[in-house]
């Protein structure tokens, strides 16, 4: 079979909650990359399934009246952005819908109100973190930019992204021409030798402050004074400059040791008054501002009394208790990652905060291990990873029958399905408010408040 008896023409429906578009086929579903719903495209069949059929987007037959030029030259190659070629608004109404459906297809919800997404005011530039590559190409030469689509073995020399400050895409050039002019090595996942492994890009929307952080394989930075005098000087508003060294196999932006090359070796940031520190390797939020919303909508949703107890689980660096401490009573905040258990305390104390305390461990094993007279039945807030609730924290959290329960998702699927144990478990579901943390991508954030019938 060609090519050319492959392709076939489809009208596309639906988004998939992985970003492709849907359509159908002889009573199969096709998820094919590329074309937005409303549209009719050629399409090429790259891989059928019993039930399924994957398929490629070659040409746009019929355009979508809501399509829009993408702003960014990258897109389509890059993997960081999905549907910047989609009307925002058109994004907020798809991601309700994929709210609506998870609820109903894994959580088996009929009648749960699912309010609006919470927009954002500005759909670029608001990510306060970006991770960014570097990368030997087949002919030795040296890479740094993002993922390509779909492709973890492949970087592409990034020459603008809109998703972080026009800063970063100087800082982004800077270190580029630094290492080549340099003949500073980019690391090989495949061989384990060179240098360079990855450059990380914090920057704070209310304090004016941005880290640039480096992280290499073991061994000093070559040329160090050059390269802080050269960066600082093609970027003068980086305030902080650490490196992290690392020689684990597995290449991840964290470092076993870090050394601070200028500045103080964080940034603060602040949210709704609070100050927060964040460090190379901190946990927070990486939209800052729309995190003032999620945790708005998360507090007018939780109704806060001052005599309440709060537990605080999967707490991170303890922005959402520090946040809700002049609320209540008291917070406990219970997290597994030792660095974020003492960044909590830091900025606990730098906000002054002394009604609120931390734990570091596994929220199931603390929850089995704690005695219940000692819990009580204080109000429960959870803000699980994508995996969502371990099927004993959950069993664990209903045998202390809380009367109410905050539930922060990012990610609809694991959200319907711990929800509706703890539905079956006699607690009410009554609402859930989706927010947007994430413009241009398929993540979506919500909030769920439970309440014991």
């Amino acid at each position: 079979m060609t090519a050319s008896d492959k392709l076939v023409k489809l009208k596309i429906v639906d988004l998939a909650f992985d970003g492709k578009s849907v359509a159908h086929l002889d009573g199969k579903v096709v998820f094919l990359k590329g074309g937005l719903p409303g549209e009719t495209v050629e399409a090429e069949i790259v891989q059928s399934r019993r039930r399924y059929d994957q398929a490629l987007v070659h040409r746009i037959i019929e355009k979508s009246e809501y399509r829009k030029d993408a702003r960014c030259s990258h897109f389509g190659q890059c993997g960081g952005c999905t549907w910047q070629d989609l009307d925002y608004e058109q994004q907020l109404l798809f991601k309700h819908k994929q709210v609506v459906d998870c609820l109903k297809r894994l959580g088996g919800f009929e009648d749960i109100k699912v309010e609006p997404l919470v927009g954002v005011a500005e759909p670029f530039y608001y990510r306060n973190k970006m991770e960014f590559s570097f990368h030997v190409d087949d002919d030795d030469s040296l890479r740094l930019g993002l993922h390509e689509r779909g492709r973890f073995d492949r970087i592409f020399d990034l020459f603008e992204c809109y998703l972080q400050s026009e800063l970063s895409n100087q800082v982004v050039a800077c270190l580029r021409s630094f290492s080549v002019d340099n003949g500073i090595p980019a690391y090989n996942v495949k061989t384990h030798e060179g240098y360079l492994r990855f450059l990380v890009i914090r920057q704070t929307a209310r304090t004016d402050q941005l880290m640039v952080n480096l992280v290499t394989n073991q061994g000093d930075f070559p040329d160090v004074d050059k390269l802080v005098s050269e960066l600082t000087a093609a970027v003068p508003q980086i305030t902080t400059i650490v490196h992290n060294r690392t020689g684990k196999v597995s290449n991840v932006a964290v470092g076993e040791t870090e050394e601070i090359l200028s500045g103080p070796g964080y940034i603060e940031e602040e949210l709704s008054g609070r100050r927060f520190v964040i460090r190379a390797n901190s946990f927070f939020q990486t939209n800052s501002l729309q995190a003032e919303k999620l945790y708005n909508v998360a507090f007018e949703m939780l109704e806060p009394q001052p005599d309440e107890r709060v537990l605080d689980l999967f707490c991170g660096a303890g922005t959402i208790g520090i946040l809700l401490a002049d609320k209540v009573a008291e917070v406990l905040g219970v997290e597994l990652v030792q660095d974020a258990v003492e960044a909590a305390s830091r900025n606990a104390a730098l906000n002054e905060i002394d009604n609120i305390s931390f734990f570091c461990g596994h929220v199931r094993d603390f929850l089995k291990e704690t005695p219940p007279e000692q819990l009580g039945r204080p109000t429960v807030i959870v803000d699980p990873p994508r995996a969502g609730l371990h099927p004993k924290a959950v069993k664990r959290i209903i045998e202390m029958q809380p009367e109410k329960l905050l539930y922060i998702s990012c990610n609809p699927a694991t959200f319907a399905r711990d929800a509706k144990l703890l539905c079956v478990a006699g607690y009410d579901l009554p609402m859930v408010r989706p927010v947007d943390m994430f413009p241009h991508t398929m993540h979506i954030e919500l909030v769920g408040r439970f309440f014991r019938k």
